[in-house]
Protein backbone atom coordinates (compact mmCIF):
# COMPACT_ATOMS: atom_id res chain seq x y z
CA UNK A 1 0.00 0.00 0.00
CA UNK A 2 1.39 3.16 -0.77
CA UNK A 3 2.37 5.23 2.25
CA UNK A 4 3.17 8.75 2.79
CA UNK A 5 4.30 8.16 6.06
CA UNK A 6 5.46 5.23 8.63
CA UNK A 7 5.51 4.80 11.91
CA UNK A 8 7.84 2.13 13.61
CA UNK A 9 8.92 1.61 17.25
CA UNK A 10 9.51 -0.97 20.09
CA UNK A 11 7.12 -1.05 22.77
CA UNK A 12 8.98 -0.16 26.25
CA UNK A 13 8.54 -2.12 29.31
CA UNK A 14 6.47 0.71 30.96
CA UNK A 15 3.93 0.11 27.61
CA UNK A 16 3.08 -2.97 28.33
CA UNK A 17 -0.68 -3.66 28.75
CA UNK A 18 -1.39 -0.61 26.55
CA UNK A 19 -4.51 -0.42 23.40
CA UNK A 20 -2.91 -0.38 20.66
CA UNK A 21 -4.44 2.43 19.32
CA UNK A 22 -3.79 4.41 22.69
CA UNK A 23 -0.17 3.59 22.51
CA UNK A 24 0.07 5.14 18.36
CA UNK A 25 -1.41 7.94 19.37
CA UNK A 26 0.71 9.24 22.47
CA UNK A 27 3.93 8.01 20.34
CA UNK A 28 2.56 9.93 17.57
CA UNK A 29 0.58 12.98 18.41
CA UNK A 30 0.82 14.39 15.27
CA UNK A 31 -2.04 11.73 14.54
CA UNK A 32 -5.40 11.43 15.98
CA UNK A 33 -6.37 8.30 18.04
CA UNK A 34 -9.77 7.83 15.88
CA UNK A 35 -6.91 8.10 12.28
CA UNK A 36 -5.35 5.12 13.90
CA UNK A 37 -8.06 3.46 14.52
CA UNK A 38 -9.45 3.74 10.80
CA UNK A 39 -5.59 2.70 10.13
CA UNK A 40 -5.91 -0.20 11.77
CA UNK A 41 -9.33 -1.19 10.36
CA UNK A 42 -7.46 -0.44 6.91
CA UNK A 43 -5.02 -3.37 7.59
CA UNK A 44 -2.34 -0.61 8.03
CA UNK A 45 -1.02 -1.40 11.20
CA UNK A 46 1.30 -4.35 12.16
CA UNK A 47 2.90 -5.33 15.15
CA UNK A 48 5.76 -7.71 15.03
CA UNK A 49 5.58 -8.15 10.88
CA UNK A 50 1.48 -9.23 11.06
CA UNK A 51 -1.07 -6.51 10.40
CA UNK A 52 -3.74 -7.06 12.91
CA UNK A 53 -7.08 -5.42 13.45
CA UNK A 54 -8.50 -4.61 17.03
CA UNK A 55 -7.64 -1.25 17.92
CA UNK A 56 -7.84 -2.86 21.53
CA UNK A 57 -5.22 -5.38 20.91
CA UNK A 58 -2.72 -5.23 24.20
CA UNK A 59 1.02 -4.51 23.50
CA UNK A 60 3.94 -6.45 24.99
CA UNK A 61 6.88 -5.04 25.74
CA UNK A 62 9.61 -5.83 22.85
CA UNK A 63 6.60 -5.86 20.44
CA UNK A 64 7.44 -4.20 16.95
CA UNK A 65 5.09 -1.97 15.59
CA UNK A 66 4.52 0.10 12.74
CA UNK A 67 1.95 1.86 11.10
CA UNK A 68 1.64 2.99 7.48
CA UNK A 69 0.11 6.55 6.47
CA UNK A 70 -1.57 6.64 3.15
CA UNK A 71 -1.08 10.41 1.40
CA UNK A 72 -3.65 12.30 2.20
CA UNK A 73 -6.94 12.22 -0.06
CA UNK A 74 -7.68 15.58 -1.46
CA UNK A 75 -10.96 17.21 -0.36
CA UNK A 76 -13.85 16.62 -2.50
CA UNK A 77 -15.46 20.56 -1.90
CA UNK A 78 -13.53 22.00 -4.60
CA UNK A 79 -11.15 25.18 -3.44
CA UNK A 80 -12.64 28.43 -4.08
CA UNK A 81 -10.57 32.36 -4.30
CA UNK A 82 -12.76 33.66 -1.88
CA UNK A 83 -11.49 36.89 0.70
CA UNK A 84 -11.27 36.13 4.03
CA UNK A 85 -10.29 37.89 7.49
CA UNK A 86 -7.40 36.09 9.15
CA UNK A 87 -6.95 37.37 12.29
CA UNK A 88 -4.26 34.74 12.79
CA UNK A 89 -2.71 31.85 11.40
CA UNK A 90 0.32 29.23 11.86
CA UNK A 91 1.05 25.64 10.69
CA UNK A 92 -1.15 24.22 12.56
CA UNK A 93 -4.66 26.28 12.96
CA UNK A 94 -6.23 29.23 11.66
CA UNK A 95 -8.77 32.23 13.00
CA UNK A 96 -11.20 34.16 10.47
CA UNK A 97 -13.64 36.42 11.15
CA UNK A 98 -16.75 35.17 9.15
CA UNK A 99 -19.19 37.65 7.74
CA UNK A 100 -22.50 36.90 7.67
CA UNK A 101 -23.95 35.00 4.94
CA UNK A 102 -21.20 32.92 4.56
CA UNK A 103 -21.97 28.99 5.38
CA UNK A 104 -19.44 26.82 7.25
CA UNK A 105 -19.82 23.66 5.46
CA UNK A 106 -20.75 22.77 1.73
CA UNK A 107 -24.64 20.67 2.26
CA UNK A 108 -27.60 20.14 0.14
CA UNK A 109 -28.62 23.94 -1.41
CA UNK A 110 -24.78 25.32 -0.40
CA UNK A 111 -22.22 23.50 -2.35
CA UNK A 112 -19.69 26.32 -3.16
CA UNK A 113 -19.31 29.50 -1.57
CA UNK A 114 -18.71 28.43 2.01
CA UNK A 115 -15.99 29.14 4.90
CA UNK A 116 -14.32 25.28 3.62
CA UNK A 117 -14.11 26.08 -0.03
CA UNK A 118 -12.50 29.61 1.11
CA UNK A 119 -9.98 27.71 3.27
CA UNK A 120 -8.88 24.60 1.23
CA UNK A 121 -7.91 27.94 -1.25
CA UNK A 122 -6.33 30.12 1.02
CA UNK A 123 -4.38 27.04 3.13
CA UNK A 124 -3.75 25.36 -0.56
CA UNK A 125 0.39 23.32 0.59
CA UNK A 126 -0.43 23.83 4.33
CA UNK A 127 -3.17 21.48 5.39
CA UNK A 128 -1.40 18.20 6.64
CA UNK A 129 -4.64 16.18 6.33
CA UNK A 130 -7.64 15.85 9.00
CA UNK A 131 -8.37 12.12 9.19
CA UNK A 132 -6.34 11.48 6.11
CA UNK A 133 -8.17 14.20 3.59
CA UNK A 134 -6.21 17.34 2.95
CA UNK A 135 -9.26 19.09 4.78
CA UNK A 136 -9.57 22.17 7.29
CA UNK A 137 -10.84 21.09 10.71
CA UNK A 138 -13.85 22.64 11.74
CA UNK A 139 -14.71 22.11 15.37
CA UNK A 140 -17.19 24.64 15.42
CA UNK A 141 -19.74 26.17 13.73
CA UNK A 142 -21.81 29.60 13.02
CA UNK A 143 -24.83 29.98 11.82
CA UNK A 144 -24.87 31.47 8.30
CA UNK A 145 -26.32 34.75 9.40
CA UNK A 146 -24.58 35.22 12.48
CA UNK A 147 -20.74 36.78 11.75
CA UNK A 148 -17.58 36.44 13.77
CA UNK A 149 -15.18 34.46 15.11
CA UNK A 150 -13.75 30.99 14.21
CA UNK A 151 -11.08 28.48 14.49
CA UNK A 152 -10.59 25.91 12.20
CA UNK A 153 -7.51 22.84 12.41
CA UNK A 154 -5.31 22.67 9.55
CA UNK A 155 -3.49 19.74 11.03
CA UNK A 156 -5.08 16.24 12.73
CA UNK A 157 -2.51 16.66 16.20
CA UNK A 158 -4.38 20.68 16.28
CA UNK A 159 -8.34 19.11 15.24
CA UNK A 160 -7.41 16.77 18.44
CA UNK A 161 -6.42 19.17 20.60
CA UNK A 162 -9.35 22.25 19.48
CA UNK A 163 -12.52 19.54 19.30
CA UNK A 164 -11.15 18.28 23.23
CA UNK A 165 -11.34 21.60 24.22
CA UNK A 166 -14.35 22.58 22.37
CA UNK A 167 -16.38 19.00 23.66
CA UNK A 168 -15.47 20.66 27.47
CA UNK A 169 -17.33 23.41 26.44
CA UNK A 170 -14.81 25.85 28.27
CA UNK A 171 -15.87 24.19 32.09
CA UNK A 172 -11.96 23.44 32.50
CA UNK A 173 -11.08 27.49 31.79
CA UNK A 174 -9.49 26.68 28.27
CA UNK A 175 -12.25 28.11 25.78
CA UNK A 176 -13.82 31.74 25.83
CA UNK A 177 -16.83 32.30 23.63
CA UNK A 178 -18.84 35.18 23.89
CA UNK A 179 -21.06 37.66 21.46
CA UNK A 180 -22.52 40.51 21.29
CA UNK A 181 -26.25 40.47 20.45
CA UNK A 182 -28.99 43.15 20.06
CA UNK A 183 -32.25 42.09 21.26
CA UNK A 184 -36.19 43.43 21.46
CA UNK A 185 -37.20 44.68 25.32
CA UNK A 186 -34.57 44.25 28.69
CA UNK A 187 -33.61 41.15 30.13
CA UNK A 188 -35.26 40.97 33.54
CA UNK A 189 -32.12 41.29 34.98
CA UNK A 190 -28.41 42.74 34.39
CA UNK A 191 -27.19 39.24 34.70
CA UNK A 192 -28.34 36.00 34.53
CA UNK A 193 -28.19 31.93 33.80
CA UNK A 194 -30.50 30.59 31.05
CA UNK A 195 -30.57 26.72 31.52
CA UNK A 196 -32.44 25.21 29.34
CA UNK A 197 -32.27 22.28 27.46
CA UNK A 198 -32.73 22.17 23.75
CA UNK A 199 -34.10 19.50 21.12
CA UNK A 200 -35.13 19.46 17.28
CA UNK A 201 -38.94 21.23 17.56
CA UNK A 202 -42.04 18.47 16.74
CA UNK A 203 -43.58 20.95 14.84
CA UNK A 204 -41.02 21.98 12.83
CA UNK A 205 -37.46 20.38 12.27
CA UNK A 206 -35.95 23.01 10.96
CA UNK A 207 -36.20 25.14 13.85
CA UNK A 208 -35.09 24.12 17.82
CA UNK A 209 -36.71 24.38 20.74
CA UNK A 210 -37.01 24.42 24.68
CA UNK A 211 -37.65 21.37 26.19
CA UNK A 212 -38.61 19.56 29.52
CA UNK A 213 -37.40 17.32 31.69
CA UNK A 214 -34.70 15.06 30.25
CA UNK A 215 -35.37 15.24 26.81
CA UNK A 216 -33.18 17.29 24.45
CA UNK A 217 -29.59 18.41 25.38
CA UNK A 218 -27.98 20.39 28.13
CA UNK A 219 -27.57 24.22 27.05
CA UNK A 220 -26.20 26.64 29.35
CA UNK A 221 -25.75 30.75 28.00
CA UNK A 222 -24.74 33.24 30.63
CA UNK A 223 -25.90 36.96 29.65
CA UNK A 224 -24.94 40.60 31.00
CA UNK A 225 -26.92 43.73 29.49
CA UNK A 226 -24.62 45.89 28.29
CA UNK A 227 -27.42 49.11 27.39
CA UNK A 228 -30.61 49.69 26.72
CA UNK A 229 -32.34 51.72 24.34
CA UNK A 230 -35.76 53.27 24.99
CA UNK A 231 -38.46 54.06 22.70
CA UNK A 232 -40.82 57.34 22.61
CA UNK A 233 -42.51 56.23 25.60
CA UNK A 234 -39.36 55.75 27.96
CA UNK A 235 -39.72 52.07 27.37
CA UNK A 236 -36.85 49.80 26.26
CA UNK A 237 -37.12 48.38 22.73
CA UNK A 238 -34.04 47.00 22.79
CA UNK A 239 -31.08 46.29 24.13
CA UNK A 240 -27.17 45.38 24.04
CA UNK A 241 -26.52 42.15 25.71
CA UNK A 242 -23.56 40.22 25.72
CA UNK A 243 -24.02 36.21 26.05
CA UNK A 244 -21.25 33.77 27.17
CA UNK A 245 -21.41 30.17 26.37
CA UNK A 246 -20.93 27.53 28.46
CA UNK A 247 -22.36 24.74 25.77
CA UNK A 248 -22.46 25.16 21.86
CA UNK A 249 -25.63 24.21 20.71
CA UNK A 250 -27.45 24.84 17.39
CA UNK A 251 -29.71 28.25 17.45
CA UNK A 252 -28.73 27.71 21.22
CA UNK A 253 -28.54 32.35 21.64
CA UNK A 254 -31.33 32.36 19.64
CA UNK A 255 -33.89 30.61 21.15
CA UNK A 256 -32.71 31.33 24.39
CA UNK A 257 -32.97 34.90 24.05
CA UNK A 258 -36.22 34.76 22.55
CA UNK A 259 -37.41 31.60 25.84
CA UNK A 260 -36.85 34.85 27.98
CA UNK A 261 -38.80 36.77 25.87
CA UNK A 262 -36.20 38.98 24.26
CA UNK A 263 -35.43 37.59 20.66
CA UNK A 264 -32.61 38.77 18.88
CA UNK A 265 -32.98 41.63 16.44
CA UNK A 266 -34.19 40.73 12.77
CA UNK A 267 -34.32 36.85 13.85
CA UNK A 268 -37.07 35.31 11.63
CA UNK A 269 -37.11 32.18 12.99
CA UNK A 270 -37.27 32.77 16.32
CA UNK A 271 -38.75 36.40 16.78
CA UNK A 272 -41.21 36.54 14.23
CA UNK A 273 -43.82 37.78 17.25
CA UNK A 274 -41.80 40.78 17.60
CA UNK A 275 -42.19 42.68 13.97
CA UNK A 276 -45.10 44.56 14.94
CA UNK A 277 -42.31 46.21 17.41
CA UNK A 278 -40.44 47.59 14.70
CA UNK A 279 -42.88 50.24 14.59
CA UNK A 280 -41.41 51.61 17.90
CA UNK A 281 -38.09 52.20 16.62
CA UNK A 282 -36.95 55.42 15.46
CA UNK A 283 -36.83 56.19 11.62
CA UNK A 284 -33.00 56.00 11.44
CA UNK A 285 -33.23 52.16 13.70
CA UNK A 286 -36.02 51.13 11.49
CA UNK A 287 -33.91 51.59 8.41
CA UNK A 288 -30.33 50.41 9.64
CA UNK A 289 -32.36 47.10 10.74
CA UNK A 290 -33.90 46.78 7.27
CA UNK A 291 -30.52 46.80 5.59
CA UNK A 292 -29.02 44.82 8.10
CA UNK A 293 -31.18 41.82 6.90
CA UNK A 294 -30.33 39.44 9.23
CA UNK A 295 -30.39 38.57 12.86
CA UNK A 296 -28.01 41.18 15.08
CA UNK A 297 -25.54 38.66 16.43
CA UNK A 298 -21.89 38.72 15.95
CA UNK A 299 -19.22 36.07 17.78
CA UNK A 300 -16.70 38.83 18.77
CA UNK A 301 -14.40 37.11 21.48
CA UNK A 302 -12.76 33.94 20.81
CA UNK A 303 -10.31 32.37 23.43
CA UNK A 304 -8.84 28.91 23.83
CA UNK A 305 -5.11 27.54 24.18
CA UNK A 306 -3.33 26.25 21.20
CA UNK A 307 -2.84 22.49 20.99
CA UNK A 308 0.11 22.24 20.55
CA UNK A 309 2.06 24.92 21.98
CA UNK A 310 0.04 25.38 24.84
CA UNK A 311 -0.27 29.09 24.29
CA UNK A 312 -3.16 30.89 25.69
CA UNK A 313 -5.08 32.53 22.64
CA UNK A 314 -7.55 35.51 22.74
CA UNK A 315 -8.96 37.37 19.88
CA UNK A 316 -11.78 39.78 19.56
CA UNK A 317 -13.47 41.31 16.69
CA UNK A 318 -15.89 44.71 16.14
CA UNK A 319 -19.19 43.80 14.66
CA UNK A 320 -19.18 43.74 10.88
CA UNK A 321 -20.34 48.03 9.50
CA UNK A 322 -24.04 47.21 9.00
CA UNK A 323 -24.97 45.80 12.87
CA UNK A 324 -22.44 49.15 14.03
CA UNK A 325 -24.63 51.18 11.68
CA UNK A 326 -27.42 49.65 13.80
CA UNK A 327 -25.82 50.24 16.96
CA UNK A 328 -25.29 54.04 16.37
CA UNK A 329 -28.82 54.71 15.12
CA UNK A 330 -29.98 53.43 18.35
CA UNK A 331 -27.70 55.52 20.16
CA UNK A 332 -28.58 58.78 18.10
Amino acid sequence: METSEKITFEARPEEAGQRLDRLLAARAPHVSRARFQSLIAEGRVSVNGRPVSKARLKVRAGDEITAGLPPPQEAKPAPQDIPLTVVFEDDHLIVVDKPAGMVVHPAPGHASGTLVNALLHHCAGSLSGIGGVRRPGIVHRLDRDTSGLMVAAKTDAAHAGLAEQFAAHGRDGRLERAYLALVWGRPPRHKGTIAERLARSSANRQKIAVVRGEAGREAITHYALIRSFPSASERPVASLVECRLETGRTHQIRVHMAHMGCPVLGDETYGAGFKSSIRRLAPPAREALEKLGRQALHAAVLGFEHPVTGEKLRFETPPPDNMRALLEAFED
